[in-house]
C-alpha cells in the first residue's frame, strides 16, 4: 500500500522547484488576499540613541491605542470579492527585508547551530525558502537579508540558491546579505538589539543611489509557512494611501495568547497593537470580524486578528520613525508599530488563506506532518507560484519492499523495508530493514556514507547515519546527520513533557523528542 509524495529533482532546471497541482484560493479583496546574486555584506556606521521609556507600558506588553475622529465619515470596507479594483503596483519601486538573524529560542535545539530561518522544512527546504519564493512569485527582485545567529548555514543557502551563476536568475535585481557587524560609537559597539534596531542599523543602504526610485519597504519575517501574493499588499497600501499597512490573520481564542492582537475601525485603521496578551488582554481585544468579510459562523470562531509578521511602510515613514521619531525603540511589533499609531495612517490588510507561524517546536512539527495530509491546508506544489531551494542533483529516491502511507519523501533517500506513515523524510535519509518512522519529521543528511563507510562503522560496533535496523520511531524530529543504532525505541511512552539530555543527545519539547544534529543513539536505547 502506497500513499506517499515522493520529490524527485529536474535536471532541465537550474534550481529546486516542486510542482503538482496547488489549489488556488481566492486572496481578499480590500482586506488582502531574473536576481543579480551578489551577497554583499556592508558594513555601516549608527548613532547612540536613548532609551524609549513608556510609562503606561505593563512589563513584557507593548500596547497603543489610536482613537478615531468621531466626525469623519464612515465608510464600509471592501471585502474579498469586492468590485473596488487596486492600482497596480510597480514592483521596481518595493525592496523587501527579510529578518532572518532571529535567535531562535523557542525553537532551540534545532536553532543551536543554525539561524532560525536556516531550518529545514517539507523534507527539501529551510524557512528562508518561504519569504524568497513568495518575493520572486511576486515579482519583488530587490531583496535584503538581515542576518545575526549563526548565519553560516543560511548565509551559504542564500549564496548557493540566489545566485546568478548556479541558483535563481531575477534579472536585474538583488539578493543581498545585510550581516551584523560593530562599528564606531556606542550603539555600534552592541549587536542588533531587535528588529527595528537592525533595520535602523543599514538604513544608508536605502538612501543609496540604486535605491533613490524605492517608494516602499516590506519588512517580513522569515519564520512563517504561506503562499502570499505581496505585491497584492503593496497595491492595497497604495491604494489607502497609508504610511504602513499590517497584515494580519484572523486568530481564534487559543491561538491568541500566543501572537500579538490588533484592533481596528471600520475603515481599516488598525486602532489598538498588542504584544503578549495576558487573559484580561485577549478579552478586551475581540473584534467583529464580519467586517473584514467573515461570515457571522466563521467570525464566532474568529473574534481576533493577528499580526503575521509582514509589513509595508512607506520609505520616507520608515526612515523618519527609525532615525527620528523612534530613535531608541529597537522592536517594530512591540515598540515602532504601537507608537506609530497615533500619528501615522496605520492600515490592517486581512490574508484570509493559510499562514503558520513556525516560532515554537511544536508549531514546527505540527507544520511539517500537516504537509502529509491527503487534502493538506498548504502544500509546496504550485506550477504557476513554486517554492524554490538549493539545487542538489541528488539522485532519486529508492524503496525496497516498503509501506509507506500519508509521507513526503525527499530526494536521495534509501529505504529499506520499512514503514513510514504520516512523516516527513529529509534529504539523503537512510532507514534500515524493520524500522518504523510515524508522526515523524526526519531531516536527513548533509552527505552520503558509502555502503563501504558503513560495513566498517557497523563491525567496529559504531552506528552510521540513518535509522537501524527494527528500531521504532514515533513523535520525533530527527536533526540533520543523526545515528540512530539498532533496536531503539523512540516514543516518549511515559508522556513527559519537558526534558534536557545534551549527553545523551536529546530533548523533549512540547511532548515531542528532538534528536539533536550529529547525535549518536547507541543500540537498544529507549526513549
Amino acid at each position: 500500500m502506497m500513499n506517499a509524495t515522493i520529490a524527485t529533482p529536474d535536471a532541465s532546471r537550474n534550481i529546486v522547484a516542486n510542482k503538482g497541482f496547488g489549489i488556488r484560493r481566492r486572496s481578499s479583496g480590500f482586506w488582502g488576499e531574473n536576481t543579480r546574486g551578489s551577497l554583499n555584506v556592508r558594513f555601516p556606521s549608527t548613532q547612540p540613541c536613548k532609551s524609549f521609556k513608556a510609562s503606561s507600558l505593563k512589563p513584557a506588553t507593548a500596547r497603543a491605542v489610536y482613537s478615531s475622529d468621531v466626525n469623519v465619515n464612515v465608510e464600509s470596507p471592501a471585502t474579498e470579492g469586492s468590485v473596488f479594483q487596486s492600482p497596480k503596483a510597480n514592483p521596481e519601486n518595493v525592496a523587501a527585508i527579510i529578518l532572518g538573524g532571529g535567535a531562535g529560542t523557542r525553537l532551540f535545539p534545532l536553532t543551536s547551530t543554525r539561524a532560525k530561518a536556516a531550518v529545514s522544512i517539507g523534507g527539501c527546504y529551510r524557512l528562508i525558502d518561504i519569504p524568497m519564493s513568495n518575493c520572486i512569485n511576486s515579482g519583488i527582485r530587490k531583496v535584503y537579508v538581515l542576518t545575526q545567529f549563526n548565519s553560516f548555514s543560511l548565509n551559504a543557502h542564500l549564496s548557493r540558491t540566489y545566485n546568478i551563476k548556479n541558483g535563481v536568475n531575477f534579472g536585474g535585481g538583488f539578493v543581498e546579505v545585510l550581516a551584523a557587524t560593530q562599528t564606531p560609537g556606542e550603539s555600534g559597539s552592541k549587536w542588533f538589539q531587535g528588529t527595528a534596531d537592525a533595520v535602523r542599523r543599514f538604513i544608508w543602504v536605502f538612501e543609496d543611489a540604486k535605491n533613490k526610485n524605492i517608494e516602499h519597504i516590506m519588512i517580513i519575517s522569515g519564520d512563517h509557512l504561506c503562499r502570499m501574493d505581496y505585491l497584492k499588499l503593496v497595491e492595497q497600501h497604495s491604494a489607502n494611501n497609508a504610511d504602513i499597512t499590517v497584515s494580519c490573520v484572523p486568530m481564534d481564542e487559543s491561538g491568541a495568547y500566543d501572537h500579538g492582537l490588533m484592533k481596528i475601525d471600520k475603515r481599516g485603521r488598525v486602532t489598538e497593537f498588542l504584544e503578549n496578551p495576558n487573559e484580561a488582554d485577549v478579552n478586551a481585544m475581540r473584534v467583529d470580524t464580519t467586517l473584514l468579510g467573515l461570515s457571522a459562523e466563521e467570525a464566532e470562531k474568529y473574534p481576533f486578528i493577528s499580526p503575521m509578521g509582514v509589513f509595508v511602510f512607506r520609505t520616507e515613514v520608515l526612515l523618519k520613525l527609525l532615525r527620528w521619531s523612534c530613535p531608541s525603540c529597537n522592536d517594530l511589533e512591540s515598540e515602532i508599530i504601537p507608537s506609530s499609531l497615533r500619528d501615522h495612517k496605520v492600515q490592517a490588510y486581512m490574508f484570509k488563506n493559510y499562514w503558520k507561524d513556525i516560532g515554537t517546536i511544536k508549531s514546527f512539527f505540527e507544520a511539517n506532518l500537516d504537509l502529509t495530509e491527503q487534502s493538506p491546508k498548504f502544500e509546496f506544489y504550485d506550477q504557476k507560484r513554486p517554492f524554490f531551494t538549493s539545487p542538489r542533483n541528488l539522485p532519486p529516491t529508492r524503496a525496497i519492499k516498503c509501506r509507506i502511507v500519508d509521507a513526503i519523501i525527499s530526494h536521495g533517500v534509501f529505504l529499506n523495508q520499512c514503514k513510514v506513515q504520516h512523516s516527513v523524510v529529509g534529504l539523503r535519509s537512510r532507514l534500515e530493514a524493520g524500522s518504523e518512522l510515524q508522526d515523524t519529521m526526519m531531516m536527513g543528511a548533509d552527505f552520503y556514507q558509502t555502503d563501504s563507510e558503513i560495513a566498517t562503522l557497523l563491525a567496529a560496533g559504531k552506528v552510521p547515519m540513518g535509522v537501524g535496523e527494527n528500531t521504532k520511531i514515533r513523535k520525533c524530529i530527527i536533526d540533520k546527520n543523526a545515528k540512530i543504532g539498532r533496536n531503539v525505541i523512540i516514543a516518549n511512552a511515559d508522556g513527559v513533557e519537558e526534558a534536557d539530555r545534551p549527553e545523551e543527545g536529546f530533548y523533549i519539547r512540547s511532548g515531542i523528542v528532538v534528536i539533536v544534529k550529529n547525535a549518536t543513539i547507541k543500540d537498544g536505547t529507549v526513549i
